[in-house]
């Protein structure tokens, strides 16, 4: 299987299934002499845990992270950080009744085309469970970003047809944790949360949207044209579970402004010529502006729902199916640390090729 690794010059490998013994990765390319505070990286690891909340999956995996190498003293030594997280509250048998049954919508069907010989369990090599090792890697990441006072902040904009009409300018996004949905608006968070009670109510799911705000890059990351930051950043985010859709700066409501009311004028700001708005989204021509980056990452309802569905099993007969187990009603908020973690990847990556970031800090 291919496909398993994400970076250029900071490159992420991960490995292992829903219910194997243990996922993992390999990061390669982390610079040397950075201390790392292993209890952030849990931290992280914590925040997109199951079990967070009554629309979450109640599956409780403590997601205790190993780091077995490139981490000496606690410090990186240049070496890969490899590191395991193991799986401890599997319950396979729930899975038992769809090992020759397609779910709707669900990867088995193409893992099943393409491999024959698939784990089915949870889902696989296809599950959500892999973004532990996302999270774990963007931690990382994220310490490393911080040494140049880089911050990256997620937060739930859109649950279903609820959502947050306010721009992040004008939230508090240090307090995004505070809330249950992890929406910082506490009307907007409880009207959220009254619509996942009726979606649940129903035994269906519902997807949502992470809007996400990367502050502090200098102008000059990116590397035109095929190694565009946007084009790796929405690369690193469609390649997270459940996405859809990526945008950036006004994004897809670009398409219906004029080039008068789009366009960035340039002023000269503290002694420096910056764009005086940030419709672009702090990127121009693939490379960054110095303004902070700002998207959206579009999240489709969990495919796995307990109401009645029509499908087929393998040999093409009907077949009636309503799905067990454990599932999150809505998986956007527990995706918000994922967002962070694939920004922080995409971030540290093309701050190295563009030789911001040295093998030795």
């Amino acid at each position: 299987m291919a496909g398993n690794t994400i970076g250029k010059m900071l490159r992420l490998t991960s490995f292992g299934e829903s219910h194997g013994s243990m996922i993992g990765g390999v990061l390669d390319g982390f610079p040397s002499g950075l201390n790392i505070d292993i209890q952030k990286i849990q931290d992280a690891l914590n925040r997109r845990s199951p079990g967070q909340s009554t629309f979450g999956s109640p599956r409780k995996e403590p997601d205790v992270i190993e780091v077995v190498s490139g981490i000496y003293d606690n410090m990186s030594t240049g070496a890969p950080i490899a590191f395991l997280i193991k799986n401890v509250n599997q319950k396979s048998s729930d899975y038992d009744h769809l090992k020759d049954v397609y779910r709707p919508s669900h990867a088995a069907f193409t893992y099943d085309k393409k491999y024959s010989n698939t784990d089915h369990r949870g889902g696989g090599r296809s599950s959500a469970r892999e973004t532990a090792v996302r999270v774990a890697a963007g931690a990382f990441c994220q310490q490393l970003l911080a040494l140049y006072n880089i911050s990256i902040m997620g937060y739930v904009s859109q649950i279903g047809t609820v959502s947050l009409n306010m721009s992040y300018n004008n939230l508090d996004l240090n307090s995004v944790d505070n809330y249950s949905l992890r929406c910082p608006d506490a009307e907007t968070n409880r009207q959220m949360e009254l619509y996942l009670d009726e979606i649940k109510a129903e035994s269906d799911s519902s997807g949502g949207i992470v809007s996400c705000v990367i502050s502090g890059l200098p102008a000059g990351v990116g590397e035109p044209v095929y190694d565009r930051f946007q084009s790796v950043l929405g690369a690193a985010m469609l390649s997270i579970n459940a996405v859809k859709g990526f945008d950036y700066g006004m994004g897809f409501q670009s398409a219906s402004m004029k080039g008068s009311e789009h366009n960035d004028a340039f002023e000269r700001r503290d002694g420096m010529i910056s764009p005086a708005s940030n419709n672009a989204g702090g990127l121009l021509g693939g490379i960054t502006t110095g303004e902070d980056i700002y998207f959206r990452v579009a999240f489709k309802p969990v495919s796995s729902i307990g109401k009645m569905q029509q499908t087929v099993d393998k040999e093409g007969n009907p077949a009636e199916l309503v799905i067990g187990g454990r599932h999150d009603v809505c998986i956007v908020p527990r995706a918000v640390p994922v967002v962070e973690a694939m920004a922080a990847l995409t971030a540290a990556d093309l701050m190295i090729m563009a030789g911001m970031i040295h093998t030795n800090i």
